[in-house]
């Protein structure tokens, strides 16, 4: 009797871990329908620092070309302000919640994000940050410009269209911003390293977010600075900004100008010799770039720690160029509109 039991026991026990089998199996089914059942369609969120600036719509369509070609989700959502570090938190968080499969980062700020980045790799989500830097280790990977490169280069494009002297602006960004940060200081340190014979008028004075905070400025510099002879903006937006404040006192083209991103606003100006360069990024190369790296990542690949997405320097001369113009107007329009 006794082995009769055993045997019934036996056979009931295996009959619950077959049942559980059979859960398993079709939850994995059901997490990979839509990428041939072979293997899980991921998750993954990708947080811009804002989502207003052309800039960050062909990030969003580098980042969408890779979910398309990889097989995977994507959610896109970020700040309608760059300088809104509670909200970028909060969506980060939102996410973490969600326990999305992994997250794509641009922080706005490199000492306000280091905390959640924390959180998200404490809950097993790996992150990948992209476009300005975060402090610390915490992640996977950093794909970026070398923005202090770009700096670099706006300041010897500016010495050069000068002729090594004269009075110039730097106008900064945003205080915590890692990108323009390394941008500035690139610009700053070439300026006083290599050109004795450029007077910075203005080096610490930030345009803030957006296009009108950056035509404030620049108008309130050029009232009290008139002789001012160059002028270097660090982004899109600071840069159209101080492009406005010069078209509308009737000096753009007179006073020497030096730019960073790219818009169509921007092109223009570039064409009617209104801007001497704007120093290009790749973001199509970065959205792409972060999540393949995670997606990489997630499929057990290895990973490199820094992934260097270029740094181009589009001038009045060369920007009819082929591979300077796939810079000045990346083709998104497939991806987004």
């Amino acid at each position: 009797m006794k082995k009769e039991l055993r045997v019934i026991f036996f056979l009931a026990c295996l009959i619950v871990f077959l049942a559980l089998i059979g859960c398993r199996s079709d939850r994995s089914s059901k997490a990979s329908k839509g990428t041939g059942g072979l293997k899980k369609t991921y998750q993954i969120a990708v947080i811009p620092k804002g989502t207003t600036h052309e800039y960050w719509k062909a990030v969003e369509a580098g980042a969408i070309q890779a979910a398309q070609e990889l097989g995977v989700e994507i959610f896109w959502k970020g700040p309608q302000k760059e300088d809104d570090r509670s909200q970028q938190i909060q969506v980060l968080e939102d996410f973490i919640s969600r326990q999305v499969d992994g997250i794509v980062l641009a922080p706005l700020d490199d000492r306000a994000l280091v905390r959640p980045v924390d959180e998200a790799r404490a809950e097993g989500i790996p992150v990948v940050i992209i476009d300005s830097n975060l402090q610390g280790e915490n992640y996977l990977s950093f794909i970026a410009t070398d923005n202090y490169k770009g700096g670099v280069m706006a300041a010897r494009r500016l010495a050069e269209v000068m002729g090594g002297k004269g009075k110039i602006f730097l106008i900064r960004y945003l205080e915590g911003s890692a990108s323009t940060t390394f941008r500035e200081q690139g610009f700053l340190d070439t300026v006083t390293k290599e050109y004795p014979g450029l007077e910075l008028l203005v080096k610490d004075q930030y345009a803030g977010t957006t296009t009108e905070s950056a035509y404030q400025l620049t108008e309130n510099l050029l009232s009290r600075y008139p002789q001012v002879e160059g002028i270097f903006a660090p982004n899109e937006s600071s840069t159209f900004g101080a492009l406005r404040a010069l078209q509308e006192a009737g000096l753009a083209g007179k006073i020497k100008f030096v730019g960073f991103d790219s818009s169509a606003k921007l092109i223009q100006a570039l064409k009617d010799k209104e801007l001497d360069g704007l120093v290009l990024q790749d973001p199509v190369k970065m959205g792409y770039l972060g999540v393949k790296t995670l997606v990489d990542y997630l499929q057990g690949k290895p990973v490199e720690k820094r992934i260097d997405t270029g740094v181009t320097l589009a001038t009045p001369e060369n920007m009819n160029q082929p591979e300077i113009k796939s810079l000045l107007e990346p083709d998104i329009s497939k991806y987004v509109r």
